[in-house]
């Protein structure tokens, strides 16, 4: 009961919002704000302007809420019009380069190891060049496969497996030197 409780009062929040009720939009904001800085923030390095970026998106998510039709998550929803303003964003900004390079090599990176901080992993992600950077987060974070991220970014879906690869060798060796400076051997 709890649960559709739950559901019943997300939308009837989301019902006032689309009526321009300043308070549900309010209540919507602060209780998604901060994760979704943390979407943006994934795709733009500095923090003011992943900020602006993500107040941006807000503005298309009220702009927009009466096309949500309740089918999946709210939350989903709203991380892809975040990821989807990110982009455009870096796009207008003409921060992102794809290399036409239709070679890459499929490797697993599950296994970050743990004796790094949440901090330093998205450090060397921050490292990484827009484009790598942006297939990255896609992929490995947000889940969308190289067809889907070809479609969003424009590209070749080899361009996307390409990226990828580029990206997690050069995670891979920022990783082997970190652990070579923290085991003193380097």
């Amino acid at each position: 009961m709890k649960i559709i409780h739950l559901h019943q009062e997300e939308t009837k929040i989301i019902k006032l919002a689309v009526e321009n009720n300043r308070q549900a939009q309010q209540q919507i904001y602060s209780k998604f704000s901060s994760k979704m800085l943390s979407v943006c923030r994934q795709y733009i390095k500095d923090i003011q302007l992943a900020e602006d970026v993500m107040i941006t998106a807000f503005m298309k998510v009220f702009t927009n809420l009466k096309n949500f039709e309740h089918k999946g998550s709210f939350e989903g929803w709203i991380r892809r019009i975040m990821v989807n303003e990110c982009i455009s964003y870096l796009r207008v900004q003409k921060k992102v380069k794809f290399a036409e390079d239709e070679f890459f090599v499929e490797k697993s990176f599950n296994e970050i190891d743990s004796q790094f901080t949440v901090e330093q992993i998205q450090y060397l992600i921050d490292a990484l060049p827009d484009g790598y950077k942006m297939v990255f987060n896609l992929y490995a974070i947000e889940g969308y496969k190289h067809n889907e991220i070809a479609k969003m970014l424009g590209i070749n879906e080899g361009t996307s497996k390409s990226q990828l690869s580029h990206a997690r060798k050069m995670l891979q060796t920022q990783i082997t030197i970190l652990k070579k400076q923290d085991n003193g051997t380097e």
